[in-house]
């Protein structure tokens, strides 16, 4: 069972979430916070699992809040849920230490299955989400880009494949190859790249 805390100041999208949460056996959803104070608080006493975390709240809002959770349980997962109006806010929540980023509007499927990567110690993030990543850094980036020098050919198949927005299980399928082999690729790509994270790594891809 894994256990998540909803942040979001609208509570009908907390009571949408919890719906969603409740229809699946293996979420239980242990608590609901309409604002970032509240949920540094309710992850100290609940410790859930996977926090999925909005970011524009009044008051102390989701970037502060990952930050704060993340600095007293670094085993935390926050997995935030956001608009494209929250461009200018996804870049600090990825360096306050979110793993993943998903749209509000997204698929219930594609929602509950990143709540489980997310747990499970992967970065789900909805492709449009690191185009518009992407696309804001490449616009600001100066500079040579990174190169890829000192990747195996497999490890550039997996980079690529990562930059796609794919899953672990996705990309073992796409190359015929087991999960476990994915993940100690992606281990491999993080430390030879310096990517602490999936999106970071899939934006090391695009050269950024």
């Amino acid at each position: 069972m894994i256990r998540v805390l909803l942040v979001d100041d609208q509570h009908l999208i907390r009571a949408g979430l919890r719906m969603l949460c409740e229809s699946t056996p293996d979420l239980e959803v242990v608590g609901e916070a309409d604002n970032g104070r509240e949920a540094v608080s309710l992850a100290a006493r609940l410790r859930p699992e996977v926090v999925v975390m909005d970011l524009r709240m009044p008051g102390v809002d989701g970037i502060t809040a990952t930050g704060r959770i993340l600095a007293e349980r670094p085993a935390t997962r926050v997995l935030v849920l956001t608009t494209f109006g929250d461009d200018d806010h996804l870049y600090p929540a990825l360096t306050a230490g979110a793993c993943g980023f998903l749209l509000k509007d997204a698929p219930p499927t594609e929602l509950l299955n990143g709540i489980r990567r997310a747990a499970s110690g992967d970065s789900p993030f909805s492709p449009e989400v690191l185009r518009r990543l992407v696309q804001r850094a490449v616009h600001a980036r100066t500079g040579t880009p990174q190169r890829l020098d000192g990747l195996t050919a497999r490890e550039q198949e997996v980079l690529g494949l990562v930059a796609e927005g794919l899953s672990n299980t996705e990309i073992a399928q796409r190359l015929h190859i087991g999960v476990t082999t994915v993940k100690t690729h992606i281990t491999s790509l993080m430390t030879k790249t310096g990517s602490p994270n999936r999106v970071r790594l899939a934006l090391f891809a695009h050269g950024v």
